[in-house]
């Protein structure tokens, strides 16, 4: 942003006119922006890769199943004993279970949309165990489109019809995990936001020392987070933009926390000119003149990398690209005017009590940072060899991190109903009867099919087949967790087995089949996505910088950093947390995060240590650029993982998982990377960081042992 543009959006009369542009802007955004909630497709089929076999399975499976359709399974436990009372009762409720709205239509040739335990007992499979305890009824819903949005109210329903004095009643199968997901994720537009903005007022309050500072970057961060929302509606609802509740969660955090950071830097250098220029306007021109193209280069690097997310096979990961993207795009705007603009009006007495005045003097020059940049320089290479030993002894805990996936039992941090009835079934020897591998063949090659699944471990006797024009379809029961590891292992059983039938062109899908796809989907999108990034941000940081070397070092820093940062979550996540493992797209999130937030902190470091060392030297700069970022970049690594932690508060193992990593990364990368290790580096090269320019001719010169600041870091 050049100086002239930086003094017309601050100047007397523009400010006034920037900040009630916004308002109205964000007032004709904010009813939009609540609506948001309501175009979240959190259907399962929302987030399958489109080449997955279940895909395809589920595209010829239309004739003979509602795409719709959402299997549920209501479990009765009674510790003594159902009594014939209660069998009675459960035969009764079945018949009142079947007259609720939305249940699917009777289809010839398949099983009646409510099996209750006599229907199954016709049927010829069990639906009471042996002992007697335990008995499921089964009902099919076809809710239409937003029939998983609907399902906390029918799972509702289903409990009030089911109920029986003295017997525990679950609502499971898929649409029991489509209420709790409901459940886990209620309330997320406000109790998410209300939790991240009490955090970020609290860390401002402490970072500005001022009982007032903190309302205008929070106010700004507000309007960009309600901005964005209302233009990502429009595109949900208008374009196809894929929104869910996990993209909606991080949305959240992002605006918020990115807002928050963008402010920190920006006031840190406007408190700095407001020590040089009397005049507040040209304080914040200069200021925003200088700290502009580090914000800029921050927001379009995050905004890249976010949308390198669309090289994605996972629909749910794809469309999380452009909502993270605009989100950030947004923000950067509105810190730039907004903020800005907000600040020249209300003057210097906002940074009350310790208002900086013209000529005083700059408080970081006897700060912490200050003193850690005195203890490095006589040490520069010892500093930073320990330091990358010490991460990279910390990249270790890698070997420990299990990305197989999770079971639904395992994939939230509260029990709930859908996760403690299917427990319930497999306890009692029964199988969940909503959990099928479904087989789509061609035409006359049922009976083929139905052999191969006969006798494979884990597959229960196939039903009856059913054919349409030149389409079979067999379906099996399975015994196991939908998205365990032993139904992955059956599924591949059941592949295997129909693949090699010569002309059935088989196809094997279910919910089995999906989580099966969706990991090996998430796996090939960490190899492909990650080197993606890395390339992206090693480019822009070239072109930000002008130089090959610094970086490259800089990405080499990233990776070290996003290693150690991901070792130590893994061993947290095992030996204290006690997770069974992490969800296969979780490397590939916490990278996207981790690296593209992190080399925020790189960029702001940098820029100011390129722009010192035209007038002290890249040594002398490389202590100035520490001094004077350090203490703002540490507030803003302690801003964003405090954000990011507050994913914690959704019962969600894989977002609970994802916080954790994401404030640890941080906080290793604002408090070793950037302010030691880097600064480092910076020390002991000298002029050669900037090869092969030569900003820096006689910048590679030993340093001298006691470098100090320039006072007043004077131009």
């Amino acid at each position: 942003m050049n100086r002239g543009l930086a003094g017309i959006l601050t100047g007397r009369v523009t400010s006034w006119l920037v900040v009630v542009a916004w308002l109205l802007v964000m007032a004709g955004s904010a009813g939009f922006a609540a609506k948001l909630a309501d175009v979240q497709n959190n259907e399962a089929s929302s987030w399958l890769p489109e080449s997955a076999e279940s895909t395809r399975a589920l595209e010829r499976l239309a004739p003979f199943q509602d795409p719709n359709a959402i299997p549920t399974v209501v479990v009765y436990e009674r510790a003594a004993g159902l009594t014939e009372a209660d069998l009675a009762a459960i035969e009764d409720q079945a018949a009142e279970i079947g007259t609720i709205d939305g249940v699917a239509e009777p289809t010839e040739g398949r099983a009646p949309p409510v099996v209750s335990p006599a229907t199954a007992e016709q049927l010829g499979f069990p639906a009471v165990s042996e002992d007697g305890r335990v008995a499921q009824t089964s009902v099919t819903f076809d809710l239409g489109a937003e029939g998983w949005n609907e399902m906390p109210g029918i799972a509702d329903e289903l409990r009030s019809i089911a109920a029986l004095d003295g017997v525990e009643v679950y609502v499971a199968g898929a649409g029991g995990q489509a209420a709790d997901s409901a459940e886990a994720f209620g309330g997320i537009d406000t109790t998410l936001l209300a939790a991240t903005l009490g955090i970020v007022i609290l860390i401002l309050l402490l970072t500005y020392r001022s009982p007032i500072l903190w309302v205008l970057p929070i106010l700004s961060a507000i309007v960009a987070l309600f901005v964005s929302q209302a233009l990502i509606y429009f595109l949900a609802r208008d374009a196809g933009l894929t929104v869910n509740g996990q993209s909606y969660a991080i949305l959240t955090i992002l605006v918020i926390g990115a807002g928050t950071d963008y402010a920190l830097l920006l006031v840190a250098r406007y408190r700095e000119e407001l020590r040089r220029h009397a005049d507040r306007h040209e304080a914040m021109a200069f200021a925003l003149h200088r700290a502009a193209p580090a914000l800029l280069a921050s927001a379009a690097t995050v905004a890249l990398g976010m949308l390198c997310l669309l090289f994605a096979d996972m629909n749910s990961t794809a469309g999380l690209g452009p909502v993270a993207a605009i989100g950030i795009t947004v923000t950067f705007v509105v810190m730039v005017t907004l903020l800005p603009a907000l600040l020249v009006i209300t003057g210097r007495w906002i940074f009350w009590p310790r208002r900086p005045g013209f000529g005083s003097a700059e408080p970081t020059q006897n700060g912490v940072w200050a003193r850690v940049g005195r203890w490095i320089t006589p040490r520069p290479r010892q500093v930073w060899v320990v330091t990358s030993v010490l991460l990279a002894i910390a990249c270790l805990g890698l070997l420990r991190l299990d990305t197989n996936g999770l079971s639904t039992e395992d994939s939230y941090t509260e029990e709930f109903q859908s996760v403690t009835g299917q427990q319930v079934l497999v306890d009692a020897g029964l199988v969940d009867q909503s959990n099928t591998v479904m087989v789509v063949a061609r035409a006359g090659t049922d009976a083929a099919v139905a052999e191969a699944l006969t006798g494979l471990e884990g597959v229960e006797p196939p039903k009856p087949a059913v054919t349409s024009g030149d389409v079979t379809f067999v379906e099996a029961a399975i015994g196991s967790d939908p998205a365990s590891t032993a139904a992955f292992a059956t599924v591949e059983r059941v592949r295997d087995a129909v693949h090699d039938l010569d002309g059935a062109d088989a196809l094997v899908g279910g919910s089995s089949a999906f989580f099966l796809d969706t990991r090996d989907a998430a796996n090939r999108d960490n190899l492909v996505i990650i080197p993606v990034i890395l390339l992206l941000v090693l480019l822009i940081l070239m072109v930000l910088l002008r130089s090959v070397l610094a970086p490259v070092i800089l990405i080499v820093t990233v990776v070290l950093s996003f290693g150690a940062a991901l070792g130590i979550s893994a061993v947290l996540f095992e030996y204290v947390f006690g997770f069974a493992g992490s969800d296969p797209g979780f490397p590939l999130f916490a990278f996207v995060f981790l690296v593209a937030l992190g080399i925020d902190y790189n960029i702001f470091l940098m820029t100011r240590v390129r722009e010192e060392t035209r007038h002290s030297g890249t040594r002398t700069g490389a202590l100035v650029a520490l001094t004077s970022t350090g203490g703002v970049i540490t507030s803003a690594g302690l801003v964003l993982a405090a954000t990011f932690l507050v994913l914690g508060t959704i019962p969600v193992v894989f977002l609970a998982q994802l916080g954790v990593a994401v404030a640890l990364g941080v906080m290793l990368d604002t408090m070793v990377v950037r302010s030691v290790l880097v600064t480092a580096i910076n020390m002991d090269l000298g002029g050669r960081i900037w090869w092969p320019s030569r900003l820096d001719a006689a910048g590679h010169a030993a340093a001298p042992a006691e470098a100090r600041v320039p006072a007043g870091h004077a131009r």
